[in-house]
């Protein structure tokens, strides 16, 4: 099943901490990508599957209905990937791609992007609680998503590089900020998010008919 990635892939970049800007020299090559299985392989009863590990360490790739499907829910996962400034493969389809990323937000974004660091922040104070230990790095993810989020619902752009923040975010990381200086700071950003979603330029619902329109034709051209 390798051979979809590695034939068929249209979209391959980089995420994580090297898209950041928060990188070190130790830090992981996280690789995340779209591939497009030929249409003739969805005729069968085996369909090609949605998504797929490897070839490469630390490597993801999604079938591009799945992507799509996942992007118009505004999975901030997903959503890097259309926006990541470490581009490592691109084809035509995803040119294409890349070309109609605002179809896929809404202002549920606020929801999806505060969730997120919601959860996260729970999980960290429940480790706390139990443990007495702080998972410092997922407390910067933390606050990196509340950023983000209020990012897009203000400007319609995905926020991935956050170098010109990188002192403040490694300070987190690196346990040198104290927790309820993080909480305070998670606080401020929550209100944010709740003023950026109320005041946001996005649409309701995100644009399906452009999607579709992609996909159609990526499935075409897959014939």
């Amino acid at each position: 099943m390798t051979g979809l990635v590695e034939k068929h892939t249209i979209l391959a970049v980089v995420v994580g901490s090297r898209a950041y800007g928060l990188d070190g020299p130790d830090s992981d090559h996280d690789r995340r990508g779209v591939y497009a299985a030929p249409t003739r392989d969805f005729w069968r009863l085996d369909k090609p599957p949605t998504h797929l590990d490897g070839p490469a360490e630390e490597q993801f790739s999604w079938e591009v209905e799945r992507f799509c499907t996942l992007a118009l829910q505004a999975n901030p996962t997903v959503l890097e990937v259309l926006w990541s400034p470490i581009v490592e493969q691109i084809t035509p389809d995803g040119e294409e791609l890349r070309g109609i990323r605002t179809a896929f937000l809404s202002r549920r974004v606020a929801e999806t992007y505060g969730n997120y660091a919601r959860d996260q922040l729970d999980r960290v104070a429940a480790r706390r609680a139990r443990t007495g230990e702080t998972n410092h790095k997922q407390a910067m993810h933390m606050i990196r998503l509340l950023m983000a989020g209020a990012h897009v619902l203000r400007t319609g752009e995905v926020l991935v590089d956050v170098r010109h923040l990188r002192d403040q975010l490694l300070a987190v990381k690196q346990g040198l900020v104290p927790w309820e200086d993080v909480t305070a700071w998670a606080g401020s950003l929550l209100t944010e998010l709740d003023e950026a979603a109320a005041a946001t330029p996005l649409p309701e619902r995100p644009d399906r008919d452009r999607v579709d329109e992609l996909l159609t034709a990526v499935r075409e051209r897959g014939l």
